[in-house]
């Protein structure tokens, strides 16, 4: 049966009935009825208070405040529940003040609007209560506490900043009110689905949201959530924060990070492309410099091209190592770990710095060593070089040793000389950029590059290097690496010679490279150690070129980057398919970028760096035009 059409007795007497106080009051805020409770709740009778202003129950001071929100209420009147976190007072007749809790119920009636009160005392709550309305009021975060039905029932100060409402306004209205429009229907779902099982939700669980404020705008919060069981029944505190500056933080790292990996990736592609334009001209120059060795017969001539030759592995050292610091620092170098035998690489760099020692009246000597160690082999090979490069330059008599010693699940590889030594007070800075030792009778060349770039590759791989050294009677370089197992000590590795001499050779070599000037060079080279040279710019070139060749090339040379765009593993590829041929190939490039090392995936095939040594170069063309295979690395 509607309200409306019930008996005013009876209406009466369910108001008389109620717990608590209640009273009535029109649009103009004059009171209609007052219930027996409220009789006493505020000290007058009935009688007294029919046809008075509503603000005779308020304190004196807070009278012009309530007049105005009593206005408002009455332009968009809706229900407020109990609890609403106002700080609302009430005024007996004996003017003793009480804090008190009042719950508003709008009515339309034939009379215009009236407005049902229900007021409760609070001003006698325990202190927790108290304690606790303090701590909703000072907490940093807004808070808002939502009861069954989704209705705003509490808010604190915090919450009225952060959204622009009012307290007045929010309280009694949906939780959907603060929700952007297009987000409304999605969170009532989820509301109807948390409901249902309430848990407890920490702030930012990885969850994006969106809050509106009055004026429409939008902006990101974390909420927390916290579900509680009370008397008045079921709520819901929400911890709210606006996380914007947090937000636009985030975006600029992520910007930020973005910006680096597009500069990181330029920085890669520049150091690729100088790694191989700088290394074109000191590539051509190496050639001519072999080549002149090769035909020139006169002493003064000779030892010209010796200080020519000088010259241009100081300009390969240092162009090496900047290069090589520079894609170090950029991230540019990604180790590739393989197993490996140590006897491999200590073979191979026993040829390369043999030759070196030799001419500088030195012994070099080079045990054997056992150990399959797990590494990369290249940068391992780079960290050795550099050792042992020192150990000639700082040595100016008595003799240079590659000692390999393995413990249980480490090999050891020690590069021991009998130079100059280094100070202690040195031992750590030798590690620098640009440090060189200051020790009289240390050699000038050089611009302390090797041992910060040593430091730089021990650590991208994980190995332990170290120093030991006496001033005057030298040094001891180490460095350790994983040992996966040992080889049968019966199984020996055969020894590649510490010499570089090559005799005069025979066969027909096609070079494919599309620089002019290097390609002139390799030819001068290559004609003057006896060798006939079908010279390509491309892979579509030298394919046509072999279709004309009266027998099939004994070696094959290409650059790895050719001028249409293919490269050199293409074209070895082409040519081989065509004659049916597994011919040896030896691939140079001085692009270090990882796209070259497909060139490692051909079955024998060599890639070589530039500038390459020609000397090595040749010997490697002997070995490999006499068996058909080209030498191990």
């Amino acid at each position: 049966m509607p309200a409306s059409t019930l008996p005013a007795k009876v209406v009466n007497e369910l108001l008389h009935a109620s717990a608590d106080a209640a009273l009535v009051s029109d649009e103009s805020g004059t009171i209609r009825f007052v219930n027996r409770r409220a009789e006493e709740l505020f000290g007058y009778t009935s009688e007294e208070l029919v046809g008075k202003s509503v603000e005779t129950l308020i304190p004196s001071e807070h009278r012009e405040r309530h007049a105005e929100l009593r206005g408002s209420f009455h332009e968009t009147p809706r229900a407020r529940p109990l609890l609403s976190g106002m700080e609302l007072h009430g005024r007996r007749k004996d003017g003793s003040s009480f804090r008190a809790e009042i719950a508003l119920t709008p009515v339309k009636t034939d009379d215009g609007l009236l407005v049902a009160s229900t007021v409760r005392a609070v001003n006698a709550i325990d202190a927790s209560e108290a304690y606790f309305r303090t701590l909703l009021e000072s907490a940093p975060d807004a808070m808002i506490i939502v009861d069954a039905k989704a209705k705003i029932a509490i808010v604190n100060g915090q919450a009225e900043t952060m959204f622009g409402y009012s307290r007045d306004e929010m309280v009694g209205q949906k939780i959907e009110l603060l929700l952007p429009e297009r987000l409304r229907d999605i969170h009532r779902g989820n509301r109807q689905e948390y409901i249902s099982d309430p848990v407890l939700r920490p702030m930012g669980a990885g969850r994006q949201l969106l809050a509106r404020r009055k004026d429409g705008s939008e902006f990101p919060v974390e909420i927390s959530l916290s579900p509680a069981r009370t008397t008045s029944g079921a709520f819901v505190s929400s911890v709210i924060r606006d996380v914007t500056e947090r937000k636009a933080m985030e975006q600029e790292i992520l910007d930020a990070k973005q910006e680096a990996e597009r500069a990181n990736k330029a920085n890669s592609a520049f150091l690729a492309a100088a790694s191989h334009d700088l290394r074109q001209p000191v590539q051509a120059l190496s050639l001519l410099n072999g080549a002149l060795r090769r035909t020139v017969k006169d002493d003064r001539a000779l030892e010209m091209i010796d200080s020519q030759e000088h010259s241009l592995t100081a300009m390969t050292n240092l162009l090496n190592s900047l290069l090589d610091i520079s894609r170090l620092d950029a991230g540019a170098v990604t180790p590739e770990l393989e197993d490996f035998p140590m006897n491999r690489l200590i073979d191979r760099l026993s040829a390369e710095f043999g030759r070196q020692a030799q001419h500088k009246g030195l012994a070099f000597d080079a045990s054997g060593c056992q150990s399959v160690v797990r590494s990369d082999p290249n940068l391992l090979a780079e960290i050795i070089q550099n050792f042992v490069s020192n150990a000639i330059r700082y040595t100016d008599s008595g003799s240079i040793r590659l000692v390999c010693d393995e413990a249980e699940n480490c090999c050891e590889l020690k590069v021991i000389d009998t130079g100059i030594g280094i100070d202690d007070d040195q031992q750590e800075e030798i590690f620098r950029e640009f440090h060189q030792c200051k020790e009289r009778g240390a050699a000038k060349e050089g611009f302390g590059l090797g041992l910060a770039i040593v430091k730089r590759l021990a650590e991208l791989l994980g190995h332990e290097v170290g120093v030991r050294s006496a001033l005057g009677k030298g040094s001891e370089f180490s460095v350790k690496v994983p040992m996966v197992r040992q080889l049968q000590r019966d199984t020996g590795t055969e020894q590649r010679p510490t010499t570089t001499e090559t005799t005069t050779g025979t066969g027909l070599i096609v070079l494919i490279e599309d620089d002019v000037n290097v390609a002139n060079a390799w030819g001068l080279l290559l004609e003057a150690e006896g060798y006939r040279v079908a010279t390509a710019a491309s892979a579509t070139e030298a394919r046509a070129i072999i279709e004309h060749l009266d027998i099939v090339p004994d070696l094959l040379i290409s650059d790895f980057h050719l001028l249409d765009g293919s490269t050199g593993v293409e074209a070895v590829a082409s040519i081989r398919g065509y004659y049916e041929e597994n011919i040896p190939a030896f691939v140079v490039s001085g692009d270090t970028s990882k796209v070259v090392k497909d060139a490692r995936l051909l079955d024998n095939c060599t890639l070589m760096s530039k500038p390459v040594d020609t000397s090595r170069l040749l010997t490697a063309a002997s070995v490999a035009i006499k068996s058909g295979e080209v030498p191990a690395d």
